[in-house]
């Protein structure tokens, strides 16, 4: 997926003093600045694939925000949960840059690996001998998200039986493996519908084939309480520019959305929902959900109103926590945040509750400004309500959101009419200026990248570690 948010690079600034008492410049050279780079060049080679933002950089672990360099996150070894009365323990390890994963059962996970693109499956803490399927993928991105839906059919015989679909969005490369860093464009972004059957994935059907980029792909998936597919596109990024501007980036007069840039929403075969289509009837338009939206790697139901939640990765600025109903326009590339998106991307003014100049597709399509923002990008992935009480009944259908620059993740309660998150101090303004006036909701901090957060069947809390390969599960401190 992942071209995830930072928008920092990672430049060594030392000052190089060269020694007194008879050394040269050339011994220094062979004594110092040799061994120096043999041993940052494992290092490098360890985190270039790991994700990066908008700007391709890979993230750094000093994360600067508010113009001063943060490394509060890595005073814990191991992650801390702010509620003392709840714990992180680690389930399975070893993982290579896991993405997303799903539960077939307790106990029971598939897990997608992304630069390899392999489905793993884990049974009682371990990975089996063999994959459940290895698909051929672009490597900046790759395995993007999974999905689950058991489902029970009958035959022409009037013979019922058990199947499990298995969703799977990735983006695919023209050569097997092939990195798209080298030039390569990717052959597409694909939404697939599988069937597994004894550890396999068969019976491959393609429901979506949409554009794909060097960044900026989505990749999130969700069954939704209408048992229908939604999936997240970004905005898929080129070398050339000009073939990004769509009109569902806001583009008055751009191209015809082609699947860009938005949440689209399928039936499990892949057809479109309904007879009357959101924003219009041309293909792939009617096949759009919401949006104006840059890129987004974490979406949710209300388990109460059933109403989408999504999360919005922004450039240096605007990451956004939005309530996304039919026909939802994120405002990208106008809007992001609370503020114009000016040249370069670059932050611009307070745009007004309503812009002007956004597409709105004959007036079918709403811009509504999001529920929360951060000022300075954290880059938010997974968001997931917590629809139990197995951490205390105080969290329960409360919303939980995790970043890839900080190793948070955040706790928000919802407003009496769940339109809205209850926030209360600094946060009333619905902007998070700092990294300390975040505090308030931080509800475990200490983890690497995460890049998904799920419900168990035992109602505990799973996280998904990409760098350190590694899948932990939250549970009450008293629990063996």
């Amino acid at each position: 997926m992942l071209i995830y948010i930072s928008n920092q690079s990672l430049p060594l600034k030392r000052k190089i003093k060269w020694l007194k008492s008879g050394m040269n410049n050339i011994s220094y050279i062979v004594m110092c600045v040799i061994p120096a780079v043999l041993i940052l060049i494992p290092s490098y080679i360890a985190t270039a694939t790991l994700p990066s933002d908008s700007n391709n950089t890979v993230i750094s672990n000093n994360n600067k925000i508010d113009g001063h360099i943060e490394d509060k996150k890595n005073l814990e070894a191991e992650p801390v949960m702010s509620d003392q009365n709840m714990k992180a323990e680690l389930v399975v390890k070893g993982l290579e840059s896991p993405t997303s994963m799903a539960f077939l059962g307790p106990n029971d996970i598939l897990v997608l690996e992304k630069n390899s693109g392999t489905v793993q499956r884990i049974v009682n803490g371990v990975k089996l001998r063999e994959p459940l399927i290895d698909l051929d993928v672009a490597n900046t991105d790759g395995l993007l998200g999974i999905a689950i839906e058991k489902n029970m059919t009958t035959n022409q015989k009037a013979v019922s039986k058990n199947s499990t679909y298995v969703f799977l969005y990735f983006t695919a490369s023209k050569i097997e493996h092939e990195d798209t860093k080298i030039g390569i464009t990717p052959l597409g972004n694909r939404l697939y519908r599988y069937e597994l059957v004894n550890n396999t994935l068969v019976n491959p059907k393609l429901l979506l084939n949409l554009p794909a980029g060097f960044m900026h792909n989505g990749g999130a998936i969700l069954i939704g309480p209408d048992n229908n597919v939604y999936v997240t596109v970004g905005q898929v990024t080129y070398k050339d520019q000009a073939q990004a501007k769509s009109k569902a980036l806001n583009y008055q007069n751009g191209r015809e959305p082609d699947g860009r840039g938005g949440i689209l929403r399928v039936n499990e075969d892949g057809s479109r929902v309904g007879t009357n289509a959101i924003l219009g009837e041309e293909e792939p338009l009617k096949k759009y959900y919401a949006y104006g939206i840059r890129n987004s790697f974490g979406m949710d139901f209300d388990p109460i109103t059933s109403k989408l939640w999504d999360t919005e990765n922004g450039p240096d600025f605007g990451d956004e926590i939005n309530l996304v109903d039919p026909g939802f326009n994120s405002g990208w590339k106008k809007v992001q945040g609370f503020w114009k998106v000016a040249p370069e991307e670059k932050i611009g003014k307070r745009t007004s509750a309503s812009p002007d100049n956004l597409v709105n597709f004959d007036g079918i399509g709403k811009y509504s400004p999001p529920e929360f923002t951060w000022r300075h990008t954290v880059g938010p992935t997974a968001l997931k309500f917590l629809t139990t009480d197995k951490l205390g009944k105080q969290y329960q259908n409360d919303m939980l959101i995790a970043d890839v620059n900080t190793g948070r993740i955040y706790h928000f309660e919802l407003n009496q009419n769940r339109t809205g998150l209850l926030l209360n101090g600094s946060l009333r303004d619905k902007v998070g200026n700092t990294y300390d006036e975040l505090d308030p909701v931080v509800f475990a901090r200490g983890f690497g990248i995460i890049t998904d957060l799920e419900i168990g069947p035992d109602g505990y809390l799973y996280i998904v570690e990409i760098a350190d390969g590694k899948i932990y599960r939250v549970v009450p401190s008293h629990v063996d």
